[in-house]
Parts: structure tokens; sequence; C-alpha cells
């Protein structure tokens, strides 16, 4: 199963791709710098802000900075990971920033429910990953 994450609610997106990896299909997301998360602008940058000062240097929670990554921690969160069966469904899941050449002539779909453009006040993953210091 391939989803663009096009102006997707990135926790509604999250919970369709961890389902489908629990039921055993590979899934594999594009254009995960373009998923949404709703919310203003300053609150979403403070919440992500606060986390990532939380612990050490070598303490958790680690976010990532790389919006591929960043959405995949996302998923994780709603899979028993710590699970055989969670492990095995986090595995078959693939994230990739923008378009790969393999997956290039497929038809990608979107997540029904996730599509949010009537929505005022929200944040792109990538905003949020260069806030946090990513280079993409």
């Amino acid at each position: 199963m391939i989803i663009d994450a096009k102006q997707t609610v990135l926790g509604r997106l999250a919970a369709v791709a961890a389902k489908q990896a629990l039921l055993g299909n590979p899934v594999e997301i594009v254009n995960c710098e373009q998923a949404i998360i709703s919310g203003r602008r300053e609150n979403v940058f403070a919440k992500y802000k606060r986390k990532r000062k939380l612990g050490g240097p070598f303490q958790g929670p680690f976010i990532p900075r790389n919006p591929d990554m960043f959405v995949k921690r996302v998923i994780r969160g709603m899979l028993p990971y710590k699970q055989y069966k969670g492990r095995k469904a986090f595995e078959r899941i693939r994230c990739y920033a923008g378009i790969p050449a393999k997956l290039q002539g497929q038809q990608a779909e979107q997540v029904a429910d996730g599509m949010s453009l009537a929505m005022s006040r929200y944040v792109t993953v990538q905003e949020i990953c260069r806030q946090l210091g990513s280079k993409r």
C-alpha cells in the first residue's frame, strides 16, 4: 500500500498506516514532509521544542529532525512496538521525503478522512523539522 501524505493530518495518517502494518500489509508513505499537524503555529512549535529539551544527550525522548523519520516515529507511537507483532509491523513501514524513483510510476492513495484543506490552523512536518534543526 502506497500512501500520499500531502495535506493529510498526521495522526489520521499514522493510525491508518499502523493498522495496515498490523494486518501484515507493507506500507510505504511518500511526501512525508507535506503532512500537517493541526493547531496554532506557536503552540505546535513550543510543544516539540519542549519535548526535545527533555532528558539529556543520552536520555530520551529522541525527536528526529528529518521529516521522514519524524513521521515514522509518530507511527511507532500507534504500534505496540515493544511486542513481537508491533516490531514486525514497524519493519513493514517505509517513509520517504518526496517520491523515490522506484515508486515514481505507481498510484498512491490518499487516506480517507485525512484531507483537511479547510483547516485554517496547521503546520507542516517540514516546518517543525526545520525549527528542530533539520537541513532538509
